[in-house]
């Protein structure tokens, strides 16, 4: 009797990225993935041709942008330090270019920038819930 292995959740997330990649839906992703996953997902990107770069996520985790070369080669760029580290606007361009909801990203980055964290419920002068 043939024993078969079980795909971990990661790499079928990883899989369904590429699938969207491959169909144009998206043009770049960010895939993060425990760091034990991290030969299979760059095997499975390195045997389709897809460009891809790695980041440190903490201890355990690691980042993998991955797409167009030239939405690459923009991130080489912007994203030079921890995610947590970047700067409103660093923070605002790499959601755009994940293609995250504008608007969302348009809020984050008031929020961001004006030192609200959205705690105030509409009280303090930098709060864009203000009424």
């Amino acid at each position: 009797m043939a024993m078969t292995t079980a795909i971990p959740t990661e790499i079928k997330v990883l899989m369904n990225h590429i699938y969207e990649l491959d169909k144009g839906v998206r043009h770049m992703v960010l895939f993060t993935c425990k760091k034990r996953y991290s030969e299979q997902a760059i095997q499975r990107l390195e045997s389709q041709g897809i460009p891809y770069l790695l980041q440190p996520a903490g201890q355990q985790n690691l980042n993998v942008y991955f797409g167009r070369r030239e939405c690459l080669e923009a991130i080489r760029l912007i994203v030079t330090r921890p995610l947590n580290q970047l700067t409103p606007e660093e923070d605002f361009i790499l959601g755009t270019m994940l293609g995250y909801d504008l608007c969302a990203q348009c809020e984050r980055y008031c929020k961001r920038k004006n030192g609200c964290k959205g705690e105030c419920q509409g009280k303090c002068d930098n709060c864009i819930n203000k009424n």
